[in-house]
């Protein structure tokens, strides 16, 4: 890809997720008129994914993906990122791995070494909060050929 069709791709990216954004903003409780409490709306107007479905932690995942991880594994996330030709083993295709949410999570939070994989597969589990790796292992998931719910 080119340098201007890989800015194309990030500008078209962030846009999407200050998109996002606004709607998770919209549908954040907002302050009531009595000091400390908070008030949120059974149906938020305008938001497209109910916070806690797995629609929007596949999407949230994504834009982990997109942050951490897509260097190495790359858009598709078939292990043909920018720099996956600097390593080897070359880093995994996450479209057709075999390995269940456990695996998915320990390695994302205690990297490739730990786990007895590629010593360059880094730790992320001071990086990212525990909400951004589950999010992330929903992506995974939604991405994977394997179709069957891993757990």
């Amino acid at each position: 890809m080119s340098p201007a069709g890989l800015r194309r791709c990030i500008a078209a990216l962030l846009s999407a997720a200050s998109s996002a954004v606004a709607l998770a903003v919209a549908g954040a409780p907002t302050q009531s008129s009595s000091p400390g409490q908070a008030r949120t709306s059974a149906k938020v107007e305008g938001a497209i994914l109910p916070r806690d479905s797995k629609e929007a932690e596949a999407f949230r995942g994504g834009l982990v993906y997109a942050n951490y991880c897509v260097t190495c594994h790359g858009f598709n996330a078939d292990g043909n990122g920018r720099a996956a030709r600097l390593y080897n083993p070359r880093p995994t295709n996450l479209r057709t791995s075999d390995k269940n949410d456990a695996y998915f999570g320990l390695i994302i939070r205690l990297g490739g070494e730990a786990m007895g994989r590629s010593p360059f597969m880094p730790p992320w589990g001071a990086e990212l909060t525990d909400e951004q790796m589950a999010d992330l292992v929903v992506y995974l998931r939604a991405i994977n050929s394997h179709t069957k719910d891993q757990q």
